[in-house]
């Protein structure tokens, strides 16, 4: 699944049809919603998902995976435009040193479908590291239930 080139603000079906999938995920492997009820309305929803004041990002199921979406807090907090956050690798939003634990933590993910308790160093594209707490990451499985890729949220994060 690749990121539309078009910014979120277009309202385009891979946005809504992404951000359901992330909605829908979130909550059948966590039980929980993510969002604040706002109806049936998935452009709505879809828009509050993006403007919302925590991070969520996710990134497809390649073997070396490119994130696929992130919301503005996302993009603001790794300093890239929508542009920039969706064709990166997600193995660049952690330094060198910690990407294999960062990988550990992906397939401790991939094999119990979500974790709640993670923490860790991430860095913007313009090197600023950051110290996020308690995020979630899930998997996010298509209709069929084939793993699509994995998503992430946390509220969190102290600049170091």
């Amino acid at each position: 699944m690749r990121a539309a080139s078009r910014e979120p603000g277009d309202s385009n079906g891979f946005l809504v049809e992404h951000a359901t999938l992330i909605l829908r995920n979130y909550r059948l492997l966590t039980g929980r919603d993510l969002l604040q009820e706002v109806g049936d309305d998935d452009v709505a929803r879809a828009r509050q998902l993006y403007e919302a004041p925590f991070f969520v990002a996710s990134h497809n199921a390649a073997p070396d995976p490119v994130l696929t979406y992130g919301n503005r807090t996302a993009q603001t907090l790794f300093e890239m435009s929508w542009s920039q956050f969706t064709g990166t690798p997600s193995r660049f939003t952690a330094e060198e040193p910690v990407r294999e634990e960062r990988e550990r933590l992906l397939q401790r993910v991939a094999a119990d479908g979500f974790i709640d308790d993670y923490s860790g160093v991430r860095i913007s594209k313009t090197g600023r590291r950051f110290l996020i707490e308690r995020a979630t990451v899930w998997n996010l499985l298509d209709r069929d239930g084939e793993a699509v890729g994995q998503a992430a949220t946390f509220s969190n994060w102290t600049p170091l």
